[in-house]
């Protein structure tokens, strides 16, 4: 549950086995001015940081040594009585991993050579209670979890209307028009506050139709749901002004 908003400044913590990588992103988003990194450290030492610092995002690297891999604290962050965002990143384009840290919570995917602006207006957003993944991490976790079945809690059910593992277009069509809008807006990243006024609805209204979406979809979080939109072709970019 992201804890800032508009111009408030984004805290966010690094975890990554790889000290110069936490160096060189505490630098990037540092840069922007309006992105402070609240703890950097590795696998072992992620959940007392996070837990200390309360960060409103958690960039964690999904490939790290066993027992504190990345799965694995993605897991205990997500437990936390308040959790964090979290988005994952990668340096692969394609890791079958990526759809069990979907069915855990990941609110993103990002890949470690993500362009600079693209990662800090990511960090933003995923901060914002939005969703993002890069377009080949997108395209892999759309195939990946279109295709074979989740390892990780709440797996979607097998046989169930709406769920995930059906032909989008027939998911899709089981929502109203306004579940449709909802969902585009949702698919492109959107946070609650973003969709509400775009749609010129209540925030309140927003989460009610987000959680009409997601049961009707069979979708265990918004990621799942923003795959389900992007294979049917429903993302929807509001203008920016």
């Amino acid at each position: 549950m992201a804890r800032k908003a508009g111009g408030s400044v984004v805290q966010v913590a690094i975890v990554d086995d790889e000290a110069l990588v936490r160096a060189a992103l505490r630098s990037i988003l540092e840069s922007s001015g309006d992105i402070r990194v609240v703890a950097d450290c590795d696998g072992h030492q992620a959940l007392d940081e996070v837990a200390g610092s309360r960060p409103d995002l958690v960039l964690l690297d999904a490939v790290m040594p066993e027992p504190d891999d990345g799965l694995s604290v993605l897991r205990a962050l997500r437990a936390l009585p308040e959790p964090p965002a979290v988005a994952m990143l990668t340096a692969f384009d394609t890791s079958a991993h990526l759809r069990a840290a979907m069915a855990a919570g990941a609110s993103g995917f990002l890949l470690k050579d993500t362009a600079v602006g693209t990662l800090i207006d990511a960090v933003r957003i995923l901060a914002s209670g939005g969703t993002v993944f890069t377009p080949t991490v997108g395209r892999a976790v759309v195939d990946g979890f279109l295709c074979a079945p989740l390892h990780g809690p709440d797996p979607v059910p097998e046989r169930e209307p709406g769920n995930v593992r059906e032909a989008p277009g027939a998911a899709v069509g089981a929502l109203t028009g306004r579940e449709r809008d909802v969902l585009a807006l949702l698919a492109a990243g959107e946070p609650n506050a973003r969709i509400a006024a775009e749609l010129r609805i209540s925030v309140g209204t927003v989460k009610d139709h987000v959680r009409a979406v997601l049961r009707k979809l069979g979708a265990p979080n918004r990621v799942a749901a923003a795959v389900i939109a992007h294979q049917s072709g429903l993302a929807r970019y509001p203008e920016r002004g």
